[in-house]
């Protein structure tokens, strides 16, 4: 089966706060293609987000994907806290509400997050500090289903980020391949099943507290694009010029979110997306699966020799000194991961002078 053709009228579409890209347009003659690519970069230069429909992934592997997160956040809490993501060093496993952070204060959601199939790499005095990122993921016991279902989700998200990494490309003035020096083989993916409890679950301590609608705090993704599925419940908000606008879930659509490597990849041309997710109201809850596609941990950003037009309008990556940006991927990785599990930090990495991120400093090396 196929993913559903989007419903939506042309005033429909036009109503929609972030512009709607068909991404079979693409695959079009070369007219088409041309259009697609300008409605492309200007939907990223706009607000660092879009809508995507005609993405390819069928619907019976979304319905599954979600099905099976549904199952798996309602085990009984032992089955997933026996995955929990502090036993990992790699951030692999089970977060409970509130123990993720973003800019130091609790998000109320609880995950699991599933990267790479891959080996754990060597440690050691020499070894970069990032190496301990990879390794194997974490799966539940009690739900063995899930394995299988979320690494060919994970197969057909990087598909699809791919093919519009390979259109962004084309749309800044670059070949079709101009990234894969830093994603192909081994680009980092993480991908991320995520509940948000209603406002009823939250601690009575911190319903009155000014974060108390924080599902995910204000923030910009680390790696290069991102793909956000959602699942009937709205919640997601983009920050725009006029303030936060709000982001419904549209049937057949992935939101698209521009991250921190395509920012600094540009030098700032694009600005990576900045967004948040607000808590649900009494009463209900709200499902998404996140997928971030990153470069290579071992590998470094290049800027591109973006064309003269377009190069006249970058305007540098942001300098936040709150949120330093780094070249080295493995350290922008190690940077963001720190930051939000402060558990796992104190735990696997006590040992390094970077754990001083978790207090809301910068890490050691040299930011961009």
């Amino acid at each position: 089966m196929t993913a559903p053709l989007l419903t939506a009228t042309p005033a429909a579409a036009s109503a929609l706060p972030l512009a709607l890209l068909d991404l079979r347009r693409f695959d079009g003659n070369a007219d088409e293609q041309a259009l697609f690519l300008d409605d492309l970069r200007a939907a990223i230069r706009r607000f660092g987000a879009f809508y995507v429909t005609g993405h390819g992934v069928d619907a019976e592997t979304l319905d599954q994907a979600f099905a099976l997160s549904r199952r798996f956040f309602a085990l009984p809490e032992a089955d997933k806290l026996a995955i929990e993501m502090v036993h990992s060093p790699h951030f692999r496993g089970y977060t409970r509400a509130g123990w993720e952070r973003t800019r130091g204060q609790a998000d109320w959601r609880e995950q699991v997050d599933v990267g790479s199939e891959r080996p754990t790499l060597p440690a050691g005095p020499d070894a970069p500090t990032w190496n301990r990122l990879q390794g194997p993921n974490q799966w539940p016991e009690a739900l063995p289903e899930l394995r299988p279902s979320v690494l060919a989700l994970q197969d057909a998200l990087t598909d699809v980020t791919l093919r519009l990494l390979r259109a962004v490309a084309l749309a800044i003035g670059q070949t079709a391949d101009a990234f894969d020096p830093i994603v192909a083989e081994d680009a980092t993916q993480l991908i991320k099943l995520i509940r948000y409890p209603g406002r009823e679950a939250l601690p009575e301590a911190e319903r009155a507290a000014s974060t108390a609608g924080q599902g995910v705090g204000p923030h910009k993704d680390s790696g290069l694009l991102t793909l956000v599925l959602q699942h009937e419940q709205s919640g997601l908000q983009a920050e725009t010029p006029d303030g936060w606008v709000d982001v419904p879930p549209v049937p057949g659509t992935f939101v698209v979110n521009a991250g921190e490597l395509l920012e600094l990849a540009t030098d700032g041309y694009f600005r990576a997306a900045v967004h948040q997710v607000v808590t649900p109201p009494t009463g209900v809850d709200r499902l998404s699966i996140a997928f971030f596609l990153g470069a290579r941990l071992d590998s470094r950003v290049p800027v591109l020799p973006l064309p003269p037009d377009l190069a006249a309008e970058a305007r540098g990556p942001e300098r936040d000194p709150n949120n330093p940006l780094f070249v080295d991927v493995g350290e922008n990785a190690l940077k963001s991961r720190l930051r939000s599990h402060p558990d796992v930090a104190q735990r696997h990495y006590a040992d390094l002078p970077a754990v001083a991120a978790v207090a809301g400093r910068a890490l050691e090396p040299a930011a961009y």
